[in-house]
This record gives C-alpha cells, structure tokens and sequence, in this order.
C-alpha cells in the first residue's frame, strides 16, 4: 500500500468531529468512558459464556465471537479518536489510515454474517428444535465462523487495494475522525467512478446477502411461532430471538444508512454522526442487549457468583 511513486501525499491529517477545545475535552471523556464499557462489557461476557458450561451452545459460541468483534473494533477507532481530541497531533500516516480501514471493512463485514449465522441458529432451534443438536454441530458452527472471517477477509483486501491505489494529490484533509472509505475518495484526483462501483458492489452484496439470510430465517420464524397455540408458548419461543432481532436492527440500519448510496450523498455531519454511533456506540451496546434482556446469561452470572461465593467459605474455613 505504499504510494511513494504515484501520489504527493506522505499522510493525511483527521480533522475529527469539532475544532472547539471545550467540546474536544467533553467527547474526549465521554469516549472514553464508552470504551471502558465496551472493554468491561465484552470481555465479561467473553469470560461469562468461558466460564459457564451450560453456556457451551452454538448461540453463545455465536456470541462470543461477536464479543471479540465488538472489542476488537472499538479499538481500531477509539485510540486514535483519543489521541486526535487530546492532542494537537492529528496525523496519521498512508498506511497507517489504509491499515485502520482495512480492519474496520474486515470486523464489520465479519460481524455481518456473523450476525446472519445466529439468524440461522435461531431458526434452527425454534423451527427444528428436535434436530438442533444435529444440525449445528461444532463442525458447522467453526465452518460458519471462518466462511465469516473469509468473507470479511475478502472484501477488506478488495476495497483497501483498490482505494490505496488511487492518485492523491490534492488536501490531504479528511473531513471524519477515522479512515473511511467516502471521505477518502473524497480527496483523490483520479476518476473514482470504477473504485466506487466496485466498493458499491461489496458492500452492497455483503448487506444485501446477508440480510437476506437473516430475513428469510426470521420470515420462518414468525411463522413457526404464529403456528403456537398457547400465548406463553410464544412468548418464550419469541424471547429466545429478540435480543438478536434488536442487536440486528440497530448495526443494519445505520450500515445501510451509510454506506449503501453514492458518495454524491455524503453529508458530513449527518454521516459523521451516523459513523459515530456504528464505530462507538453499538459496541458498547451489544454486550448490554443481549445480557440485560438474555436470562440464561443472568443465571449464569448468579452461578459463577455462587461457585466463587463457595470457593471463599470453603477456603476460609481451611484456613
């Protein structure tokens, strides 16, 4: 990704979200008790579903992996998000800013059929719950994990090559607080309409494919719970996916919302604001949703309280 012979750009400065020191000083701290959240949050329920083997299920394996998602992305942008609202250095190298978006393409498109494989273990359990056992076996489960990894692999690679080989030469000023891919074709001085359609096609066939998965399995749902005579069948038939059906909802519409249409679109606040709450927020978020609406992860939490409690008395009275 060295760009040494073909652009007159040795770096590029983030102008992040605002130029007043006040407002720096506030995000600033409110980021990063965000990330403290983020970090406490899913590393806890990483930790948790480790610790707790009625938690050793496909859904929890789902979400463990999620976990590690939501952690690992936080950190591609909040360091450096940081780093740019407390001090007055705001650079960041060529390769430093292909390197943050190659990660941030490579986690979100991850996470997108990630979030497509617990759609479809939700369907399983609920609509062949006496095949489940069967059917997500650990072999499919591990196959499901890394076609997500080489999937979100495949179209970081793509959509990094083709941007890093674009011509810089004019600001090197990106209007947002992290490398993304809008305001970075932004300031190229080459014809970008072959780039974005490419960029277009991945991003569009990695929401659109995956989406598809996740309504198609929650169509079946619905109507495999329609089907349940009783009201308190449905309920906790219901109860198993809502938490995911909200997780999805929240990642997706602001996805879409950025990403799916032309960079003639873009608008710097709104997008800005947009990019915060899908890079920040919904990290933060994901380990909240499905512990404080997820019962079987409260359980959990009350066991390993209860183990550790025991552990204490038992080695007090040795002692």
């Amino acid at each position: 990704m060295d760009r040494r012979n073909s652009t007159s750009v040795p770096g590029f400065i983030l102008m992040g979200l605002t130029d007043s020191a006040e407002t720096q000083l506030v995000l600033s701290g409110l980021f990063l008790l965000i990330y403290l959240i983020t970090v406490l949050g899913n590393a806890g329920m990483i930790l948790i579903i480790r610790l707790d083997p009625q938690l050793h299920t496909p859904m929890y394996f789902f979400l463990t992996h999620l976990s590690f998602l939501d952690l690992s992305y936080s950190s591609v942008f909040i360091p450096k998000t940081l780093q740019n609202l407390l001090t007055s250095t705001k650079s960041i190298s060529f390769l430093g800013c292909f390197t943050q978006l190659f990660f941030f393409i490579l986690l979100a498109a991850t996470e997108c059929f990630l979030l497509s494989a617990m759609a479809y273990d939700r369907y399983v359990a609920i609509c062949h719950p006496l095949h489940y056992p069967v059917i997500m076996s650990t072999r499919l489960c591990c196959a499901l994990l890394a076609g997500s990894y080489m999937i979100g692999l495949v179209d970081s690679t793509v959509n990094a090559v083709c941007i890093s080989r674009l011509l810089f030469c004019k600001s090197n000023v990106i209007q947002h607080f992290f490398c993304d891919t809008s305001p970075i074709l932004a300031l190229s001085c080459s014809d970008t309409s072959e780039v974005e359609l490419i960029l277009f096609i991945c991003a569009g066939s990695t929401l659109v494919l995956s989406l598809i998965t996740i309504s198609g399995s929650y169509l079946s749902i619905l109507s495999t719970i329609l089907k349940i005579n009783s009201t308190a069948g449905k309920k906790k038939a219901f109860s198993t996916c809502a938490s995911h059906l909200l997780g999805v909802t929240i990642f997706y519409s602001t996805m879409i919302f950025t990403y799916l249409k032309p960079k003639t679109s873009y608008s710097l606040g709104r997008d800005q604001v947009a990019s915060v709450f899908y890079t920040i927020v919904i990290p933060m978020l994901n380990p909240l949703i499905y512990s404080l609406r997820n019962k079987e992860v409260q359980k959990a939490v009350v066991r390993i309280t209860q183990k550790r409690e025991g552990c204490r008395q038992l080695i007090s009275q040795w002692c």
